[in-house]
C-alpha cells in the first residue's frame, strides 16, 4: 500500500486527480463505441506523465476490460484459428521491439505517440472501408502484427495497423468487437511483459494500475448507458478528431 501512495506522491496529487479523470473519460469512450480505452489514457497521460509510466498505468483496466469484451460473444475459438498469425506477431512483435527500445521517457517517444494517435485518428476520420481476400490473411495479418507489436512497444498503444485490418475482415458486429478485445488483450498483456522486462512494471505499479480500475469501469458504465441515449457515429467522429487535436498537440509541443 505504501509502494502504492509513493507511486502517486512521486507523481503528485494534482497529477493523481488527472489520472482518475483520465481513466473515467477513457472507459466512458470505449463504453460508447467499444474501443478507444488506452488510446485515450495514453494521449491524455501524456501530457502530464512520461509515457512508461502512462503505460504501467494502463495494464489493469485495459487487461480487464479487453478480457471482459472478449469473453462476450461466442465466437472465440473461430477466431482464433482466422487470427493466430496477427496475434503471435503482435506478441513477437511487442516483445523484440521492447527488447531494443521500449516505452520510455525520451522526448521523441512523446512525439511519436502524438504521431501514432494522428494517423490513427485520419484512419478513422478518412480511410475508407477495406476488404481483405481471405487468401492474404494470412501473411498480411502477421505482417499487421508484426508493426502493431513495434509500435506498442514504443508508444504504448496499440490500434494501428492491427484495427483497420480487423475492420477489413468482414466480420460481423459481435464478432469484430470480440476480436478487437482478442487482440486488445494479447496486445497489453505483450506489454506488460515487455515493461516488466524493463523493470518499469513491479508491485508498485501494478497496485496503482489497479487503483485506476474502478474510475474506468464507472466510465464504462456510463458510456454504456449513454449509447443507448446519444447518436453513437456523431460521437465516434467527434472521438477521432479530439485524438487529433490531442496528437498533433504530443507531435508538436516542446518536451
Amino acid at each position: 500500500m505504501n509502494d502504492i501512495i509513493g507511486f502517486y506522491q512521486q507523481l503528485g496529487w494534482p497529477v493523481f486527480s488527472w489520472v482518475l479523470s483520465v481513466f473515467i473519460l477513457a472507459g466512458l469512450v470505449k463504453g460508447v463505441i467499444g474501443l478507444g480505452l488506452p488510446t485515450v489514457a495514453m494521449g491524455l497521460l501524456g501530457l502530464a506523465m512520461a509515457p512508461v509510466q502512462a503505460a504501467a498505468l494502463l495494464i489493469v483496466p485495459s487487461m480487464l476490460t479487453n478480457a471482459w469484451q472478449l469473453a462476450a460473444g461466442g465466437h472465440l475459438r473461430g477466431l482464433l484459428v482466422r487470427l493466430w498469425p496477427l496475434l503471435l506477431a503482435v506478441f513477437i512483435g511487442t516483445l523484440g521491439a521492447g527488447l531494443f527500445l521500449g516505452v520510455s521517457g525520451e522526448p521523441w517517444v512523446k512525439r511519436a505517440l502524438g504521431g501514432v494517435l494522428v494517423v490513427y485518428a485520419l484512419a478513422g476520420l478518412f480511410l475508407p472501408a477495406l476488404a481483405i481476400a481471405p487468401r492474404h490473411e494470412g501473411w498480411l495479418g502477421f505482417v499487421c502484427g508484426l508493426a502493431t507489436g513495434c509500435i506498442t512497444a514504443l508508444t504504448g498503444v496499440f490500434v494501428i495497423p492491427a484495427v483497420p485490418y480487423l475492420q477489413a475482415l468482414g466480420l460481423q458486429r459481435d464478432e469484430l468487437v470480440q476480436a478487437l478485445g482478442l487482440s486488445f488483450t494479447v496486445s497489453t498483456l505483450a506489454l506488460g511483459l515487455s515493461l516488466y522486462g524493463q523493470a518499469a512494471l513491479g508491485g508498485a505499479e501494478l497496485g496503482a494500475s489497479l487503483v485506476v480500475l474502478a474510475p474506468a469501469l464507472a466510465g464504462m458504465w456510463l458510456g454504456q448507458w449513454l449509447r443507448r441515449r446519444i447518436n453513437a457515429l456523431l460521437f465516434k467522429r467527434a472521438f477521432f478528431v479530439g485524438i487529433l487535436l490531442l496528437g498533433l498537440h504530443l507531435s508538436i509541443t516542446p518536451p
